[in-house]
């Protein structure tokens, strides 16, 4: 997944919808990041009727293509009445959703997705639409969840545009995640919010399996601590008004530490790093990453990383 990013890029927010419940969800709340960006919402609908062509009637296909344009259009509706004066357009696009929301973010798109699909159970944490998305994407993707029942009420602050936790929490592994904390940070100035970079170090990787001496453990941890500081220097630079908070925890979990951190943010932001020997449809995903995209408590942006860290574990 070779990133384009190199600074953070506030850009036209799209989003995929499909019919579903959390669909709509992601809609209504990309809207409102929509707005808070002060950037137009482009919603999309892929319906694979090329893929199905030669298995579907010309009949079939265009009531497929009817009720897609219908969902776009209902989707429009219920965002622009909640949102008015919010730009909006839509697209119904012929090819899979995952390769409609690629294409559409293009370079610089922040692609919102929902967790969850109509091919999937009540109880699955993140659809497999989801899933390829953040996985394959080379532009920021943002997985919509944890925002449970207060989506029922159809209000900005049902949504968390005036009812906003007040806190955006990056994960910062070491210098390279600058990137991410930036985004972070400027995710956080639109929310008038303050920012939590939270540095997790895991134990067992940092030492080996085999106790070590506590003078190594010390030396290690004030290395972690060093990156750490030098991420948040950088951002105060970028930021002076900006409450930053700046946290170090050992744990033998950095995806626990993160889920649980995430249910006292607003928004968890994160870099995506490929993990070639993971298989399954997150495979271009580190497994800490994988994991919190599935159970965090907030909304995620997952914002792409490559380079020589592309093998990370996170």
């Amino acid at each position: 997944m070779e990133s384009t990013i190199r600074t953070p890029d506030t850009s036209s927010v799209i989003v995929g919808v499909d019919g579903s419940q959390p669909a709509r969800d992601a809609a209504l709340w990309a809207a409102g990041e929509a707005v808070r960006r002060d950037r137009p919402l482009h919603i999309v609908h892929g319906a694979d009727t090329d893929g199905r062509a030669l298995y579907l009637s010309s009949e079939s296909v265009e009531k497929i293509r009817a009720a897609g344009r219908e969902l776009l259009d209902d989707t429009a509706k219920t965002v622009t009445s909640a949102y008015p004066g919010l730009r909006v357009t839509t697209e119904f696009s012929h090819t899979d959703a995952v390769t409609t929301l690629h294409r559409v973010g293009g370079l610089h798109g922040t692609i919102v997705v929902g967790n969850r699909g109509l091919g999937g159970f009540h109880s699955l944490m993140l659809g497999s639409v989801g899933l390829k998305t953040a996985a394959g994407a080379r532009t920021p993707v943002i997985v919509v969840r944890g925002i449970g029942d207060a989506e029922e009420c159809d209000t900005p602050e049902g949504r968390g545009i005036a009812d906003e936790r007040g806190t955006v929490l990056a994960a910062v592994r070491d210098e390279d995640d600058l990137v991410c904390a930036l985004y972070a940070a400027q995710e956080a100035g639109l929310r008038k919010a303050s920012v939590r970079l939270l540095h997790v170090w895991n134990v067992i990787q940092s030492t080996g399996s085999v106790v070590t001496m506590l003078d190594d453990v010390d030396e290690i941890a004030g290395q972690h601590v060093e990156a750490l500081n030098a991420v948040t220097e950088a951002v105060r630079d970028e930021f002076p008004d900006l409450a930053v908070q700046a946290d170090a925890e050992r744990s033998t979990s950095v995806a626990g530490v993160l889920v649980e951190a995430s249910r006292h943010a607003d928004l968890l932001v994160m870099g995506g790093r490929r993990a070639p020997a993971t298989l399954g449809l997150g495979r271009n995903l580190g497994r800490a990453t994988h994991s919190v995209l599935h159970h965090a408590h907030c909304p995620v942006l997952l914002i792409p990383r490559a380079g020589a860290d592309s093998g990370s574990r996170t």
